[in-house]
């Protein structure tokens, strides 16, 4: 069975930093795509970032957060991060982390392309 769960969220103020953990267990595909994506109340869920390792690790990173958030990934410890740098407040919201299943990260960051999926940590950002 499939499990994802994310750790590190909490409240901080705008300009902060936080780092999201994503633990997975019973899935041995880490270095297949995985991302992680976002939603705010009253919102659409919206993707944040995404990565592979096929030999060469590639990153997919929304406008909204390039330059701002990293994503990598330790596949010794099946753990995917999210270092998020700079946080606005509208950085608020839930944070997913999702595996693909697959080698493909489509740039997009189509979240019905995810199979599997953590419950969430909650990041609040406040001004």
């Amino acid at each position: 069975q499939v499990q994802l769960v994310e750790s590190g969220g909490g409240s901080v103020q705008a300009g902060g930093s936080l780092r999201l953990s994503c633990e997975a267990s019973g899935y041995k595909h880490t270095r297949r795509c995985m991302g992680w994506f976002r939603q705010a109340p009253g919102k659409e869920r919206e993707g944040v970032a995404a990565i592979k390792d096929d030999g060469s690790t590639s990153y997919t990173y929304a406008d909204s957060v390039k330059g701002r958030f990293t994503i990598s990934r330790d596949n010794a410890k099946n753990t995917l991060y999210l270092q998020m740098n700079s946080l606005k407040p509208e950085d608020t919201a839930m944070y997913y982390c999702a595996a693909h299943g697959s080698w493909y990260c489509d740039p997009r960051l189509i979240s019905a392309e995810y199979r599997y999926w953590g419950q969430g940590t909650q990041v609040t950002v406040s001004s």
